[in-house]
């Protein structure tokens, strides 16, 4: 089954003295551009993260983020009480008639008056966040392989079509190859020249064999029937999909240019309609 790259997770833990959020969204990308968010305190385990990450969604524009929320009456910020005090005592041979108060509303204000200590990370801590992390990964993956379903039902509605069109096509030929005669025929009687019949039919022949679509029909089929098995697959495939409607595209383009016939040309023109649907979702495909 085919995955999509657009994809959210997202998973929360409450330990004793903090909430724990993990977010992840996924949108297409040539490759993985993965872009990591989480707190300082965190930045170590940052490389683990990533590869933890990359293993599991392998493609896509990725936003992978950390929240921890501190639920605990403790605070790590702190008042630098020496630093206040001595920009209280500078403050007073400024201003000497000024409140208490006052200057220490003015202390309070300078640089480096608050000061944050530095936790150091609880391996029990980190344990629960990286089971907070993989749920959700897992339910990002979720979220992909629903999306997933939808782009293969929109594939297979997209690949009858382009079946269809094609049959339609093939049924329009005996009469194209007769309007293609007839056309010759009154271009040589208009001429008033007398023809050899052998050599007509023999140029003619040639004519219509440059003109003719079986073999098209045959590598345009067979494609046809790579990308669904390739859907069917069970590994990433977004690029190899790529690469089938290329060539899908190139036998219908040779359909278009060899039809010489006004109804099978528009036949051709709702297969590349059907086909650049097919070239737009794709993209999403992992």
């Amino acid at each position: 089954m085919i995955q999509s790259m657009t994809g959210f997770g997202k998973a929360t833990l409450q330990l004793p003295t903090k909430k724990i959020t993990v977010e992840v969204k996924s949108l297409n990308s040539k490759g993985l551009d993965l872009n990591v968010r989480m707190p300082s305190l965190y930045r170590e385990m940052e490389l683990g993260l990533r590869n933890q990450i990359a293993l599991k969604l392998e493609r896509g524009k990725i936003d992978f983020s950390v929240f921890i929320e501190s639920t605990a009456e403790q605070t790590s910020t702190k008042v630098n009480v020496p630093i206040v005090r001595a920009y209280i005592n500078q403050l007073k041979e400024v201003y000497a008639d000024a409140d208490e108060t006052e200057l220490m509303k003015m202390a309070v204000r300078m640089p480096d008056t608050m000061k944050v200590e530095r936790d150091e990370i609880d391996e029990n801590d980190w344990v629960q966040i990286q089971t907070v992390v993989e749920e959700a990964l897992q339910n990002i993956l979720t979220f992909r392989k629903d999306e997933g379903m939808s782009l293969e039902k929109e594939f297979q509605l997209r690949i009858g079509n382009i079946r269809q069109y094609m049959t339609e096509a093939l049924e329009l030929d005996p009469e194209r190859v007769q309007a293609i005669k007839d056309r010759l025929q009154t271009a040589i009687s208009e001429l008033k020249v007398n023809v050899d019949e052998n050599r007509f039919e023999q140029e003619l022949i040639y004519y219509l064999e440059k003109l003719d679509i079986t073999e098209e029909k045959v590598r345009l089929t067979n494609h046809l029937d790579y990308f669904q098995e390739t859907i069917n697959g069970t590994e990433a495939n977004g690029r190899k999909l790529g690469f089938i409607t290329q060539e899908m595209g190139r036998e219908i383009n040779t359909m278009g240019s060899k039809s010489n016939h006004a109804q099978m040309q528009k036949l051709v023109v709702q297969m590349k309609d059907e086909l650049e649907k097919i070239k737009e979702q794709v993209l999403n495909v992992l």
